[in-house]
């Protein structure tokens, strides 16, 4: 399976009286989900599940990779690693599946599937992290990552 998380990338400041989940993406947040979506588009097959937070600012970036994609509670700020991967359906979904959606939920997935020290790694804004897993026997699962992509990089 691929699973590819990419984080929502730069939004605005919370002002008072915006909710989060109502914070937009900047100017330099559209440029970055602009490259990113590009870069993933140009590598990702069109069956790809797209999952996303309902916060505005993912909504926005995953717009950026021009495929629908499906807005889930589970995605939201503040939910743990363990319900994105659930419902990314890690490691068994038969096609790949992309997750936008925010630190520090990303990075603490990454960091349970690649069984790193620490809870948690970081993940820039905008950026991608694609894992696949690989069958190693004995129904043993093992994540590795097949690449890491930040926008700038990604830039055409």
């Amino acid at each position: 399976m691929d699973l590819i998380l990419w984080r929502h990338a730069e939004a605005e400041e919370g002002r008072t009286g915006l909710a989060d989940l109502d914070r937009a993406l900047t100017r330099r947040g559209e440029e970055q989900a602009k490259w990113m979506g590009a870069w993933l588009s140009r590598r990702l097959p069109d069956d790809t599940l797209v999952l996303c937070s309902p916060a505005l600012r993912c909504q926005q970036t995953a717009l950026r990779f021009e495929r629908g994609f499906k807005l889930l509670e589970a995605l939201a700020p503040g939910q743990s690693a363990a319900s994105l991967m659930e419902a990314a359906q890690w490691p068994s979904a038969q096609r790949p599946v992309l997750v936008v959606g925010h630190q520090p939920t990303l990075g603490e997935a990454v960091a349970k599937l690649l069984r790193m020290q620490g809870s948690s790694c970081y993940i820039r804004k905008g950026a991608a992290w694609w894992l696949q897993s690989r069958d190693r026997g004995n129904g043993v699962q093992q994540a590795i990552v097949w690449a890491v992509q930040s926008p700038e990089t990604a830039r055409d």
